[in-house]
């Protein structure tokens, strides 16, 4: 039997938070009762937060101030372009996340690029499986609203991953992105497309326009937007694709 993770599939309790639940009829005070749980991880102070999944190339967990404590949270995963690092991109997701409260997790790519862009799902996917559990330990998050979303080869990762893995993403954000790499169609999450219209390194209509009728054609929910510009994260789309995961 194939390992699931080979066609990129990640356990659908991924996200699932850690806290302990205790049966409704213990008692403290019952010499029966199970042993205390050991304390869960206290959630992070705001900011930028490495994980510790690596020594060089780690991911980054941004908590916005005030984040509301009472409820479960949603998590923007935010994946970076060839040759980029977390915090290349997160200027462009942080000033959001302050303004609506939301988690944002950046992870670094193993390699230059991703994984799935070099030759098949391998590090990267247990590294992002690694931080979403680290993340899941110290907070509740929102499973309805969970989005993997990226830039370039980040935004090709994003749809690939975000599709094969769409019972934990609840929605995919591509910005400027090339292609999918996708064997198993998992859950039915919503979809954001953006790209230039005068992308110089991925033209437009073999991969934005192409993605996005692809998706639809497969019973896909996409929001299709073309602008203006060349191969960049536009801040005005990113504003539209908040708007859109958190709608």
């Amino acid at each position: 039997m194939f390992d699931p993770s080979l066609f990129g599939r990640m356990p659908p309790d991924v996200i699932a938070s850690a806290a302990p639940s205790a049966p409704a009829s213990a008692s403290a005070s019952s010499p029966s009762s199970p042993p205390s749980p050991d304390p869960l991880p206290e959630p992070f102070s705001p900011g930028r937060h490495s994980l510790g999944l690596s020594e060089t190339r780690d991911a980054v967990l941004y908590v916005p101030t005030d984040l509301p404590t009472d409820r479960p949270v949603p998590l923007f995963v935010m994946f970076h372009g060839a040759g980029g690092f977390p915090e290349k991109v997160l200027p462009f997701i942080e000033p959001h996340a302050d303004q609506h409260k939301f988690l944002v997790l950046a992870p670094h790519s193993t390699f230059p690029t991703w994984d799935i862009v070099i030759g098949g799902n391998g590090p990267d996917l247990e590294r992002l499986q690694a931080a979403l559990r680290r993340v899941a330990a110290r907070y509740r998050l929102d499973a309805q609203r969970v989005a993997f979303a990226g830039f370039s080869d980040g935004a090709s990762y994003a749809l690939s991953i975000g599709v094969t893995n769409g019972d934990i993403a609840s929605h995919v954000i591509a910005f400027s992105g090339g292609f999918m790499s996708i064997f198993v169609q998992e859950g039915l999450p919503k979809v954001f497309i953006a790209h230039g219209l005068i992308d110089e390194q991925l033209p437009i209509a073999t991969s934005g326009r192409q993605n996005a009728n692809k998706l639809k054609a497969a019973g896909y929910d996409v929001q299709y937007v073309e602008f203006d510009g060349l191969h960049i994260i536009e801040p005005g789309v990113v504003a539209r694709a908040i708007d859109f995961f958190l709608a």
